[in-house]
């Protein structure tokens, strides 16, 4: 029997493996910010043991970062507290740190790709969920907590059991103005926040393969939000030319014998999944959600599900989300006024989004009631933006171009939402108070949240698009 790509990989970095036990894997990058590896860094100090391998460690900072004025101390004591422990942690145990004020320095799921850290073929772990952004490039990347973090700080493997494995596969060609985030939105929507649960995702179908590696990353970066231990796809052509040239992707015959490798990353014809999903891209329009999870998507011409349509062991906790969201069943949300719109996030801030956003907005100024923040995922994202040109587009609009970090994706900094207001974010998560206490936010694209943005109220791309094409 063949193997799926996941196996293939997994397999190839079993370290031991024992039935009845773990598998003890080997982790190729560990990728570390200032959240989740003070404890662990605090563990090898106690334990007098070092990094075992700290060339294979990626450090920089994000989520406590404030994303204006980054040349001054943070103002906000426990962000400035940890990211000078990182600082601390990373010079005590000989770790590369990207942070403030280096030329590297970004959301860590967008710095890994970008630098051509993140390759095909290999595993890569974070203390932190998104982590499974990576597998976009046919590589085993997943989210680990912070015991866990150590255990990888002090050996470089790290005791897995292995998932079983998905397969979704998006066939057909995508309307206008739909993206890679709606088509993880609308996944998530049919199979709910819970559906992958135990699962690592393989994506596949002719719809995923003409994605970018930038819509792809998006795609794998929501994996977790379905549940999922991670999601991958296959490398391919795309990939390569992707990586190729990057700062730190191999070079001259390491190139090409690398490249070999790559090509025998995919699923065998005859390779057995433990579910399949099956999705036509053609009934996939631009997506919002309206609860307090991912799964609580619809299209953005659609009507909120009425509390009747909503299993009933699970009405309780719907009734919750729509009055905490301030929604009514069977309400539109098309034309709903909303106040921030944030553009960002390690699911959408690289610069293909931010070049979606500002061809759209080009021309036009942000609506007078909307406050709107554009982050970008890194220093590079934010280099190059400026190169292009886009600040001043985003300038002209009303929007600003702020300086990189995860910035209002979580209330973890400076960037929160005020209580009660709307934001449509192209974020990653909606939960109740994830972009500030009391908050309501509306998942979506950038194009979406563009709309948002110059409108001052929840609208679908598709309508600006048909009035361009009859002008």
């Amino acid at each position: 029997m063949g193997k799926t790509l996941f196996d293939k990989v997994w397999d190839a970095h079993v370290v031991s493996s024992k039935e009845g036990f773990p598998d003890i894997i080997y982790i190729d990058t560990h990728f570390i910010h200032e959240v989740t590896s003070p404890q662990a860094f605090d563990g090898l100090r106690k334990r007098g043991i070092p990094v075992f391998r700290p060339q294979q460690t990626v450090a920089t900072a994000d989520h406590n970062v404030p994303t204006l004025n980054q040349h001054l101390p943070i103002k906000e004591e426990l962000s400035r507290y940890q990211v000078d422990t990182l600082t601390r942690n990373c010079k005590e145990f000989g770790i590369e740190l990207y942070g403030l004020g280096h030329p590297y320095q970004g959301i860590v799921h967008v710095i890994g790709p970008e630098l051509g850290i993140t390759v095909p073929g290999r595993t890569y772990v974070c203390g932190d969920s998104h982590t499974s952004t990576h597998g976009a490039f046919g590589s085993i990347a997943f989210g680990i907590g912070t015991s866990q973090v150590e255990q990888v700080l002090a050996t470089q493997c790290l005791l897995q059991s292995r998932p079983k494995r998905m397969k979704i596969e998006v066939n057909g060609t995508l309307r206008k103005g739909v993206t890679s985030k709606d088509i993880i939105l609308y996944i998530i929507s049919k199979i709910s926040a819970a559906g992958g649960t135990g699962y690592f995702v393989e994506y596949a179908g002719d719809t995923i393969r003409s994605l970018s590696m930038e819509g792809r990353m998006t795609i794998c970066n929501m994996s977790i939000e379905m549940g999922a231990r991670g999601g991958l796809i296959a490398p391919d052509e795309i990939t390569f030319e992707y990586v190729k040239g990057r700062e730190f992707a191999p070079k001259g015959e390491e190139w090409d014998k690398s490249v070999a490798y790559w090509k025998t990353l995919y699923s065998d014809s005859d390779a057995q999944f433990d579910k399949e999903y099956y999705f036509n891209a053609e009934d996939i329009e631009p997506m919002i959600t309206y609860g307090t999870n991912p799964g609580m998507g619809i299209g953005v011409t659609q009507k909120v599900p009425a509390v009747a349509e909503i299993e009933q062991s699970e009405q309780p906790s719907y009734v919750k989300a729509l009055n905490y969201m301030g929604l009514r069943e069977d309400e539109k949300l098309l034309g709903k006024p909303i106040d921030y719109v944030f553009i960002g996030s390690c699911t959408n801030s690289r610069i293909e989004d931010l070049r979606q956003v500002a061809a759209f907005v080009k021309g036009r100024q942000k609506a007078d009631n909307v406050t709107v923040w554009v982050v970008p995922g890194s220093k590079q994202v934010q280099k190059q933006a400026i190169e292009e040109g886009l600040d001043k587009i985003f300038a002209e609009a009303g929007f600003g171009l702020r300086e990189p970090g995860c910035s209002a994706c979580l209330g973890m900094n400076e960037d929160k939402i005020p209580a009660g207001k709307y934001c449509v974010s192209t974020s990653n998560r909606n939960f109740e108070g994830r972009q500030g206490p009391n908050s309501r936010t509306f998942l979506a694209s950038p194009l979406t949240a563009a709309v948002a943005a110059v409108t001052g109220k929840v609208g679908d791309v598709r309508e600006f698009l048909e009035e361009a094409e009859l002008a």
